[in-house]
């Protein structure tokens, strides 16, 4: 009769679960202090919804730490089993940061990593847009008139990516479904049409009465300049609503299911992603 392995001695059956990867959020950086402060409370938000996970913050430019700093500590710390880091971007679309700059980063290191799509689309996003602009006054009742006279200019950074237009489009038919009101994506640089052109289109189209939502996660010069051209009322950046350490998560968990093994050198090709910011296939991220 053949006695059954121990399972206290079985190496295979070891019941010590792997530490997670760390989740790092990979902001863009800003001038504004501002913006600082909000990517680091909304880091500390995170942490309180994960309190078990080691979440870490790096910049693209023009703030500490870069993330090449962030990943150099992070990659002593990364020996067998331990499962590397999880790059989640604090960007509302596709573009140049997604599709190169932060893979880039990333392949350079000998960490074991994955980078998720961007935060948005997501309906978490046009549910936290639409709490920005009832803060800021959107009335909680439109009328039919008000409705046929009212309408939304959502406000974003801009890229000459036309994926990121793509995108920035589908969030608008999202928050557009939440108001009952026509939105209309408007640009701070790099692509048409700009806020003021928006407005003024809309205005042409007998919907005087236009408010500004700013698509923004942090404070910033591209944000304020879209406020101050608001002629009814803007609302204020993304910032550290509820519903965006949970879009975090929900990235971070989605990559932490489809993870391939990844070192220095790898490079890999941003997937086809859905309307909603979803895998159209089911290849891994990178």
């Amino acid at each position: 009769m053949t006695t059954p392995p121990d399972p206290l001695s079985d190496p295979l059956s070891d019941p010590t679960p792997s530490p997670p990867p760390a989740l790092v959020l990979v902001a863009h950086g800003s001038r504004d202090p501002r913006a600082l402060t909000t990517v680091h409370a909304l880091a500390a938000r995170v942490r309180a919804l994960r309190p078990d996970l080691p979440v870490h913050l790096g910049h693209l430019e023009l703030n500490a730490p870069l993330l090449p700093e962030t990943l150099a500590t992070l990659a002593p710390l990364s020996s067998s089993p331990t499962p590397g880091a999880i790059l989640v971007p604090l960007l509302l679309s596709r573009g140049y940061h997604v599709k190169r700059d932060i893979p880039d980063l990333a392949a350079t290191t000998p960490l074991r990593t994955t980078v998720t799509p961007p935060l948005g689309p997501h309906p978490l996003l046009a549910e936290a847009l639409h709490t920005r602009l009832t803060e800021a006054g959107w009335p909680s009742h439109l009328t039919d008139r008000d409705r046929r006279t009212t309408a939304v200019v959502l406000a974003a950074a801009g890229s000459r990516d036309p994926e990121a237009a793509r995108d920035t489009a589908r969030t608008a038919r999202l928050l557009a479904a939440r108001l009952g009101v026509p939105v209309r994506p408007a640009y701070a640089s790099a692509a048409r049409p700009t806020v003021p052109e928006a407005i003024s289109a809309l205005r042409a189209e007998g919907r005087p009465r236009t408010a500004v939502a700013s698509y923004f996660t942090a404070p910033g010069r591209f944000a304020t300049q879209c406020a101050a051209e608001s002629p009814w009322l803007a609302s204020s950046p993304l910032g550290t609503h509820p519903a965006l350490p949970h879009l975090i998560l929900h990235r971070y968990t989605r990559a932490t299911r489809q993870r391939p093994s990844r070192g220095a050198g790898n490079r890999a090709r941003l997937p086809r992603l859905r309307a909603d910011g979803t895998r159209a296939r089911t290849t891994p991220c990178f």
